[in-house]
């Protein structure tokens, strides 16, 4: 695998700011990852700081996406030339749930089915928000939150549906 560099200027599409790859280095991520289709695990450095990222595919152009972890204040840095560097990223990114998350939906019919029916990244979210919690009251107040959202009864937040 190889580390490919480059500058790049800053650009922002709606409100995500975002670098264009160059397609030679794009050429050398396929062929490491064996894809090119997006999303596209990469990992390298704005500005000599690490990043982990998916390289994304959006209206036919490929994008690295640059969010406040990787880039301070970079909504507001548009137009600014950063140095990037990329490479595939190959290492297991996956989350493991919350066994008490887990439980609450298994015993759900309607919730599993729900969960199931989630995006990938929609669950993650999930799994991240109960994984980061740090007191069991926490962590069981929002395990029944997300079940009274997974059964349609409430927003993510807890309000009421209609």
């Amino acid at each position: 695998m190889k580390t490919n560099s480059f500058n790049a200027t800053l650009e922002i599409i709606g409100i995500n700011p975002f670098v264009f790859v160059p397609n030679e280095i794009l050429s050398h991520i396929f062929s490491d990852s064996g894809k090119n289709k997006s999303p596209i695990p990469v990992r390298g450095t704005i500005n000599g700081k690490e990043y982990q990222q998916n390289l994304m595919k959006y209206l036919g152009e490929w994008r690295l996406y640059i969010n406040f972890t990787m880039l301070k204040n970079s909504p507001q840095r548009i137009g600014e030339t950063i140095e990037v560097t990329v490479e595939y990223d190959a290492s297991n990114r996956s989350i493991t749930i919350h066994p008490q998350l887990e439980k609450a939906i298994k015993e759900s019919s309607i919730a599993a089915a729900n969960f199931e029916n989630l995006t990938p990244s929609r669950k993650n979210e999930l799994i991240r928000y109960i994984n980061n919690l740090k007191t069991e009251i926490s962590i069981q107040r929002n395990i029944e939150k997300i079940i009274r959202h997974l059964h349609g009864e409430t927003d993510f937040f807890g309000k009421r549906i209609d």
